[in-house]
């Protein structure tokens, strides 16, 4: 007879299907286990003679096959452990046989029979309710695994307490979602002093999810306005909840089922390096990017980061997703994210203007800024120079304009870009900063003056060809936060304003935009 448990491998953050089959064979007694798995699953075997030792149960002495099926592919993670040992006691009859066919299990054994918490709770109840199946998690994941919504849940504390509620002894109550929380919003724009052109232009990319990037000597307030984007930042809408929770999930970074409405947003330290960034490593797990998915990924100290850890954000940037490629195997997790970063601008971070001036400059500057590559910053929508803040700054009153006022506006601005491709339809991105084809062309069309002005503006600052395309973005965006229909000279001449020239064409756009 083989017994037979349903259970998960993560591929990304989807869950695919792998049954655990148990049968007996002759020969000497030994516990078998075969099926492409890693170093945790193989030593799922001694975990599961432990737990049976601790609840008193005797390991059957025979020799004993598990198969994790499909064989070929690849299996990873501790959480194989309780459907083996369900399978194991289906086979040996603790359990009735046909008493878990509709179930699938995750979940790691302790010797002494608890199961403990696994990650990837959420996608693998989402995975057992579209194959028909309820799911068997740790009693910690089970607020987690309720989000899936219609899919049965039973959250034991320990195997015995499976083995109790199929035999009818002690039925498991199903457990209730976690809580949802607004998330963290105690930094205000109001605390920051001065920097209008700055704050401008974190309205803007807030409004349309661009990329944005400051430039400015220590202490000019940099990484305190970007701390505040997420206080303007409208929360995650349901979808956009469930895409950002099931990547956490499967990184392990949902505590007890809580989910928060606050978008993502992620700091990695300038020493990460490209797996960090980008996800991969020994088990693939996401990277920062992907955690930071319908949010914000903050790059401080932006070319004291590696050249290839920088270069490696240049194709998730543009597609929205990474894809980790192994030899067996391509792993893929989404990576929709709105990049903020903040650099001096140069090495001794004053770059040759005022007090404590770089000696070396402009050969310190350039040098320094040249680390970050052109293709990457061609990708930044707005980068803007964020001078020191000055003694009289600082003596002046808070400002009397605060992260609610700017929310509004945001959320104003981003209203207007959802009902519009609501109306074209599917397939069109609902923020300015993927608009993309005749989709944009239909929704930022100019007039004659701005056309030529971006014709003009294309010749002497030697935009790119996606240059173009992101500067009709912005100025869509800045036109939305006016509330204009159209694209006007004015929405392009400002977006213009926040585009990186090719060095020498500075004079040459200042003659253009007036």
């Amino acid at each position: 007879m083989v017994a037979r448990v349903v259970t998960v491998a993560f591929d990304g953050v989807e869950a695919r299907r792998v049954d655990v089959e148990v049968t007996f064979t002759n020969g000497e007694p030994k516990f078998i286990l075969v099926g492409l798995g890693d170093k945790a699953v193989t030593e799922s075997r001694e975990r599961v003679r432990g737990a049976f030792a601790g609840l008193g149960l005797a390991f059957p002495a025979v020799r004993l096959v598990c198969n994790l099926a499909p064989a070929d592919l690849p299996k990873e993670g501790s959480h194989y452990d309780v459907p083996i040992a369900l399978a194991v006691m289906a086979a040996i009859g603790v359990i009735p046989p046909d008493a878990l066919n509709g179930w699938a299990a995750i979940g790691e054994l302790s010797l002494n029979g608890e199961i403990a918490p696994v990650a990837g709770a959420l996608p693998a109840a989402i995975a057992a309710s579209s194959m028909g199946l309820g799911l068997i998690c740790p009693e910690a994941c089970g607020p987690e695994a309720a989000w899936a919504g219609d899919c049965s849940i039973i959250a034991p504390r320990s195997l015995i307490g499976v083995v109790n509620h199929f035999r009818g002894t002690q039925v498991q109550s199903p457990p209730k979602p976690g809580p949802v929380v607004e998330g963290d919003t105690g930094r205000d724009l109001s605390d920051v002093k001065g920097q209008e052109s700055a704050k401008r232009a974190l309205e803007i990319a807030a409004a349309g999810g661009h990329n944005l990037l400051f430039v400015g000597p220590p202490g000019s307030g940099k990484s305190m306005m970007a701390a505040r984007l997420p206080g303007i930042l409208p929360p995650l809408t349901p979808n956009e909840l469930l895409e950002t929770s099931m990547v956490h999930s499967v990184a392990g970074l949902i505590a007890r089922g809580t989910l928060t409405r606050a978008r993502p947003f992620r700091a990695p330290h300038h020493s990460a390096s490209m797996a960090a960034l980008t996800g991969g490593g020994l088990k693939a797990k996401p990277g920062e990017i992907s955690l930071a998915h319908n949010g914000v990924l903050f790059l401080d100290e932006l070319p004291e980061f590696s050249a290839q850890a920088l270069d490696s954000l240049r194709a998730p940037l543009e597609t929205g997703e990474v894809i980790v490629a192994r030899a067996n195997a391509h792993i893929r997790y989404p990576a929709r994210v709105q990049l903020i970063a903040a650099m001096n601008p140069c090495h001794c971070g004053h770059g040759g203007m005022g007090k404590g001036a770089c000696g070396r400059a402009p050969r310190c500057q350039q040098s320094y800024q040249t680390k970050v590559s052109g293709p990457l910053m061609d990708r930044i929508d707005l980068q803007i120079e964020v001078p020191p803040v000055t003694a009289a700054d600082l003596s002046l009153p808070p400002p009397a304009e605060g992260s609610r006022e700017v929310a509004a506006r945001v959320a104003a601005a981003r209203a207007v870009q959802t009902e519009r491709a609501r109306v074209e339809g599917d397939g069109v991105a609902d923020l300015n900063a993927r608009a993309d084809g005749g989709y944009l062309e239909r929704i930022a069309a100019m007039d004659d003056p701005a056309r030529a002005l971006l014709a003009r503006a294309s010749e002497v600052g030697n935009l790119t060809a996606r240059g173009w395309t992101r500067t009709i973005r912005l100025a869509r965006t800045i036109a939305d936060l006016e509330g204009a229909d159209a694209v006007r000279r004015i929405h392009i001449a400002e977006a213009l304003v926040y585009r990186r020239v090719a060095p020498g064409a500075e004079s040459a756009m200042g003659r253009v935009s007036a």
